[in-house]
């Protein structure tokens, strides 16, 4: 009998393993379990894509793949959180600011790492989770809404760009502590980009202007959202002490 048990719990670990390294491949995420919480790992990186599907040859995060794993991340309960690693260019606006929503709307706690960069559309998921958190040497690029193909030059147009844009502006300012009209002078900036109108910011200007929380790096990240799933458990107890 102990035979069998070995051999079931070795065959068993061996499935957990090859399970976890196909969701690397899939998803670009993992999942660590130990004593103080068990963590889901996400990367956005390259572009994200939208309703257009990107070349072979481009790296992309699939919003289609990103959206369900959120929502049953959130429903999960052998997840206590999620820690979101960002290094992306940026990509479609509305699939960008739906994944930006999902995860702000988590109850579970969340933590982002930006890393190298989180530009663009970038900028909104990177603030996103309950706390942000960037590497000294990462940057972020905000600059005006731009759209690719054939563009109508008609003030209709003019306006839906600038709706579009305002959607960006107040969800930033919702979910950091940089104010509405800072950001939109950072976008609006010219001057700092020799083909562009917008700026560029770096890890400790990203912090000391509001938009991203804290510096750190990957210990910092994982020890934030401990920090936060210890919180949580504590609430739950006194919950439960209060009912009995």
């Amino acid at each position: 009998m102990n035979q069998d048990t070995k051999t079931t719990a070795s065959g068993g670990g061996s499935e957990d393993k090859n399970e976890s390294a196909q969701r690397i491949v899939d998803f670009g995420s993992t999942v660590s379990r130990n004593e103080r919480g068990n963590i889901y790992t996400l990367t956005i990186v390259g572009q994200v894509e939208g309703h257009q599907v990107l070349p072979e040859t481009a790296k992309s995060t699939k919003y289609e793949h990103v959206m369900p794993l959120l929502a049953s991340l959130e429903q999960d309960g052998e997840v206590d959180g999620v820690l979101l690693l960002l290094n992306t260019v940026g990509g479609d606006i509305e699939a960008g600011l739906g994944i930006a929503e999902l995860i702000a709307g988590m109850r579970k706690p969340t933590v982002s790492l930006v890393l190298g960069g989180g530009h663009s559309i970038g900028v909104p998921l990177a603030v996103a989770p309950k706390v942000s958190m960037i590497v000294p040497s990462a940057s972020m690029t905000i600059h005006p809404v731009r759209m690719n193909g054939t563009v109508i030059a008609a003030p209709q147009t003019f306006n839906y760009f600038e709706r579009i844009q305002e959607r960006i502006v107040s969800f930033v300012a919702k979910n950091s502590n940089i104010s509405e009209m800072k950001f939109l002078n950072l976008m609006l900036k010219t001057g700092e980009m020799a083909a562009d109108v917008g700026s560029v910011i770096y890890g400790e200007e990203a912090v000391n202007l509001g938009l991203i929380d804290r510096i750190g790096g990957l210990s910092d990240a994982l020890d934030c959202l401990y920090e936060q799933i210890s919180q949580v458990r504590r609430e739950e107890e006194e919950v439960l002490a209060a009912a009995h």
